[in-house]
């Protein structure tokens, strides 16, 4: 009982998911593998995982839905207008406006994430018409630790 209580658990409430690419590089990496809450309480700032196109993508939330982003020819952030500290995940020489496609100002729509990878001129993200901004049904959950490489192991921030 105890064992298929557990299986039940870990199908519905987490997953793993080994990262293919650098678009979150130095917080994540390629090979990397995590642990995925699944779950809707989303904030700013949270690295998510969502299904995309019949992949699983993983970006951080920058903007939730009705807030308003814009992207400055340094790479600044603005919601609502004012400047997003990245701080915490960003240093300023990764920080790269890219190729948008999207119209900047972008109104985020409800129930919608605007996301971003740490890696910005390499990311396929939000910026790109073609993502644009999530949908919360596409959510697969929260990004919580890192169990692979050992020497990595804890929480992703």
């Amino acid at each position: 009982v105890v064992a298929a209580v557990a299986i039940l658990v870990a199908m519905l409430l987490i997953a793993f998911l080994r990262i293919s690419g650098a678009s979150m590089t130095p917080v994540i990496s390629d090979g990397d593998i995590v642990l995925v809450l699944r779950t809707n309480d989303v904030e700013r700032g949270d690295v998510i995982a969502f299904h995309y196109n019949n992949e699983t993508l993983v970006k951080r939330v920058i903007a939730l839905g009705g807030e308003r982003v814009n992207i400055g020819s340094d790479g600044t952030v603005k919601i609502n207008g004012a400047a997003l500290d990245e701080s915490a995940y960003l240093a300023n020489a990764q920080k790269s406006r890219g190729e948008p496609t999207i119209s900047l100002p972008y109104p985020v729509p409800d129930g919608h994430y605007f996301v971003m990878g740490d890696h910005r001129s390499t990311s396929n993200d939000s910026r790109n018409i073609l993502i644009g901004a999530v949908p919360e049904g596409e959510l697969l959950g929260k990004l919580l630790f890192r169990v692979w490489p050992l020497s990595k192991f804890g929480p992703i921030n």
